[in-house]
């Protein structure tokens, strides 16, 4: 496939994301692309949106677990950006018509305060690497406007990310045990989903390595101050305005948002 259509599908994803329409413009089924293509298509909408003032602060890691793999019919795991302004703390209200088909999951947000040599990555190097870990929500726009999940649109609409909230960090410790890590996402004190973190790619650190070799086949470089969520355990679960949003860990705390 030619760089033309490339571009004309960033258009759309771009689109997308700031007017929740779609329209379409290469005539194309999204499904011709390859993952290294849908990766193209993503670097774009990203560069377009920094170019008109955004900031990109780390990573995401999607279609992590069993429960979401499930939900999308999608085997893989992809990757996204994170990006400044869309990102809220603990307690805020957070007004549900900046998405579509707007969903949760609880994720753990890592800060690195050093630099990962993706060329020479372990996990004990990871380990060394982060910073913090504060509990987290993830905010998405869940709807997939091509039809049946794919995992070049999942790619190409950088994960289908909203936002992230983040809640009060903890100083990570080499020796904390997170795959053991359990979770639940409550919406108005109800639990809708719960896991632990062994469910995210066999541990949350083991979802960092697949980024840290992901990144440097691209090319590219997890850095110190960089943000990265490493995918949930649990499903995304559908909100609405109006609605309490929590996610309880174990050891991590709480994360808690309100929409409106």
């Amino acid at each position: 496939m030619l760089n033309a259509p490339i571009s004309e599908f960033a258009q759309e994803m771009l689109g997308i994301f700031r007017k929740h329409k779609l329209v379409r413009i290469t005539g194309r089924a999204i499904g011709e692309l390859t993952l290294d293509q849908a990766y193209r298509v993503q670097d774009e909408v990203i560069r377009a949106r920094v170019l008109a003032g955004e900031q990109v602060i780390g990573w995401k890691i999607g279609c992590t677990s069993r429960a979401i793999q499930q939900q999308f019919g999608l085997l893989q795991p992809i990757s996204g950006r994170l990006l400044i302004p869309h990102v809220y703390h603990h307690g805020e209200t957070v007004p549900v018509s900046r998405y579509v088909d707007c969903a949760v999951e609880p994720e753990m947000v890592f800060r690195l305060g050093k630099s990962i040599d993706s060329a020479t990555a372990t996990e004990k190097a990871i380990r060394s690497a982060i910073e913090s870990v504060s509990p987290g929500i993830e905010l998405h726009n869940y709807r997939f406007w091509h039809g049946t999940p794919t995992s070049q649109e999942l790619i190409s609409s950088n994960g289908i990310h909203g936002g992230i909230v983040c809640g009060p960090p903890v100083a990570f410790r080499p020796e904390m045990d997170l795959d053991l890590e359990g979770v639940g996402i409550f919406v108005d004190g109800k639990l809708e989903a719960s896991g632990i973190g062994a469910e995210i790619m066999g541990g949350p650190l083991k979802s960092m390595m697949w980024l840290a070799n992901h990144v440097r086949d691209r090319g590219l470089t997890l850095r110190a101050g960089d943000l990265v969520i490493p995918g949930s355990a649990v499903k995304l679960v559908r909100v609405q305005a109006g609605q309490s949003i929590e996610a309880r860990f174990t050891r991590l705390g709480t994360c808690q948002i309100s929409l409106q």
